[in-house]
Parts: structure tokens; sequence; C-alpha cells
């Protein structure tokens, strides 16, 4: 899969990305030098575990027959140490349906066994940059 990400020339800092056939703005907030027109890079990097784990949850649930109704998932970010090698996101999930705590249970521990939480946590990711 090819992700190409190419600058707005409408406003300093915003650029658009192409994945797969969506489209989302990305830019830096004011105090950075943009103009808040989208999520920053670091907006989005949350956002992904977050969708991961709501994603993760209602499959779950619907392979379980597990009566979820909502899940909702709120992550805070603390980056006051990212400098220092520690970027520390605590995510808090909000699940509706009559559920046992069991249940409830079982789809936090799905949660945590999201492929993005996996990837952020437990592999080594190697990246690469060049001109083309």
């Amino acid at each position: 899969m090819t992700i190409k990400v190419l600058r707005d020339q409408s406003l300093p800092m915003r650029h658009i990305v192409h994945v797969r056939n969506h489209i989302l703005s990305t830019d830096g907030s004011v105090e950075e030098g943009g103009s808040d027109a989208g999520p920053s890079p670091h907006d989005l990097y949350d956002a992904a575990l977050s969708a991961c784990k709501a994603l993760t949850v209602v499959w779950y649930a619907k392979r379980k027959n597990i009566p979820l109704e909502h899940v909702e998932v709120s992550m805070e970010r603390d980056a006051s140490e990212e400098r220092q090698g520690t970027y520390r996101l605590a995510a808090t999930l909000h699940l509706t349906g009559n559920l046992t705590e069991t249940q409830r249970a079982e789809l936090l521990a799905a949660a945590q066994k999201c492929p993005i939480h996996k990837l952020m946590t437990s592999v080594t990711t190697e990246v690469t940059t060049v001109l083309g």
C-alpha cells in the first residue's frame, strides 16, 4: 500500500494525506506555525491506536455474540518526556450495552490486543527515508 502526502499550497503547513480512496487533512497547530486545519501527525498516531481499539472491540463482540451497542475510546496523551524516549498514551473505553462484568473484561482484553497496540509496543519498526 502506498500513502501519499501532498502539500496544500493554500496554507503554510497543511498537507493532504491520500490513503487508498480516502483523503485526510493534516496540519500543525497555530503554536507550531500551522493553521490547525487538521489533526497533527501526533494526533493521527494517537487516533490510529484509538480507532484500532474501537474496531477490535466491535469485531470481537460480533464474533462472540456479545451485546455491545456502542464503543467510544478516549485517548489522553502525555508527551512531556517524549524527547527522553517515553511517550505515554492512556486509553479509556466507554462501552454500552447489556454487558456482564465478564463480557466487559473480555472486551477490554481484546482492546489491549489490537494490532496497532502490538505495533506500538511489541514490534521493531524500521523506517527508511530516501529522496525520490
